[in-house]
């Protein structure tokens, strides 16, 4: 293993955050300053405008084509959380429906609005993983009832990188006519999505998950048959009447920029995710070896660069600190300022020792194999320097 030492701080949070693709950021340049398309692309009437709805317009196919959407389905907004605000809510408001079925381990997005929802005085069912943190399409099939006004289910976990079937669980909702949305914030650009195939009626996405910008993000709403989505911001009916608000033309070109970049790599037989998957399991060779060592979710139906692993006899937040040259979490970023042992990992019915001593590891497009072997020297001699203090 190498023992390079970093000059910076070995960045494996890919999942809480990507660095902007340089590819991406000369695309954004292009449309801050005066001799750039700064125009608002709701101003028809000159050729500032012309200018930056054309290239909206141009980002919104690059997204779609990620994925096998039309164009039309592309609602912007300004990330997942939004997009997962307005799926939800917009879907209830709209259907009338009673209830929401979701999982006990969705992002903070998703829970906190079925909690809002639940505080109207609707009911909302909380589906369980099994031991290896899927969630089963049988489950969401016994959960849906008549009332039900949408179910949703995250695509990959952001904590511990589990890949659900959507495509079997968008299926079970076709079939009970019930509408499906996936929160993809973590798969997509990173594993195949086809919404026509996968049976997917509504989608989040966030930019700054694939070397986009931060601060924009989608929500793919299907056309056909029409899906009805009451707006949660006002003001000027745009988006298809989903979403108003001036268009922030640079981070939309970033994002367009972004997917194309993603789309190109899928299509190649020997793409990145290839090696970033023998990165991640060239880091997870190593961890295995440290004793009292637990990978959490299921080792092969995961993301290609997420590790969760959890130290027996260690504190995680002692372990987090003493790997200061490390930039590595105990759990979604959104949710770090908890003490609590993360609930992802309660829900899997991990032990609260071992929850409280998890840390997740992501590698990306950036990381190297010299980073991964360092990283992986320093977590095993801090964890037996850690061990050893406490007898």
């Amino acid at each position: 293993m190498s023992t390079k030492i970093p000059t910076k701080a070995v960045y494996l949070d890919y999942s809480a955050t990507t660095p902007v693709d340089p590819r991406v950021a000369e695309r954004m340049s292009g449309c801050l300053l005066t001799d750039g398309a700064f125009g608002n692309p709701a101003s028809r009437s000159h050729v500032y405008g012309w200018e930056a709805e054309e290239l909206v317009e141009e980002a919104r196919t690059h997204v779609a084509a990620l994925f096998n959407a039309d164009p039309r389905e592309i609602i912007w907004t300004s990330g997942a959380t939004e997009s997962d605000n307005l799926a939800i809510k917009g879907v209830v408001e709209a259907s009338g429906g009673e209830r929401v079925v979701t999982s006990s381990y969705e992002h903070k997005a998703v829970l906190d609005t079925c909690a809002h929802l639940e505080s109207l005085g609707l009911d909302v069912t909380y589906i369980e993983p099994d031991a290896g943190g899927i969630i089963q399409p049988e489950a969401v099939a016994d959960a849906i009832d008549p009332d039900t006004a949408i179910v949703s289910v995250m695509h990959a976990n952001n904590e511990i990188g589990v890949v659900n079937d959507i495509r079997a669980i968008g299926a079970v909702c076709r079939e009970r006519g019930v509408p499906f949305h996936t929160d993809a914030a973590q798969s997509v650009g990173k594993i195949d999505i086809d919404v026509r195939r996968d049976n997917i009626d509504l989608m989040s996405v966030s930019g700054h998950k694939i070397y986009g910008p931060k601060g924009i993000g989608v929500l793919f709403v299907r056309r056909q048959p029409f899906l009805s989505v009451a707006p949660q911001i006002h003001g000027g009916g745009h988006e298809r009447g989903m979403r108003s608000g001036t268009l922030a033309t640079h981070q939309i070109v970033g994002l367009g920029e972004a997917c194309v970049i993603c789309r190109g790599e899928l299509d190649r037989d020997n793409g990145e995710n290839r090696r970033i998957r023998s990165l991640r399991d060239r880091l997870w060779s190593h961890l295995r070896q440290v004793p009292k060592t637990l990978l959490n979710g299921d080792e092969e139906q995961r993301l290609p660069g997420n590790l969760n692993v959890s130290f027996g006899d260690v504190d995680g937040d002692t372990l987090l600190t003493a790997l200061d040259d490390l930039a590595v979490s105990t759990g979604s970023a959104c949710t770090s300022a908890t003490v609590e042992p993360s609930y992802v990992l309660k829900a899997l019915g991990v032990p609260d020792d071992l929850a409280h001593a998890s840390i997740r590891f992501t590698v990306g497009r950036y990381t190297t194999t010299d980073e991964v072997d360092y990283a992986a020297r320093r977590v095993a001699t801090t964890v037996e320097k850690l061990r050893a203090a406490r007898v």
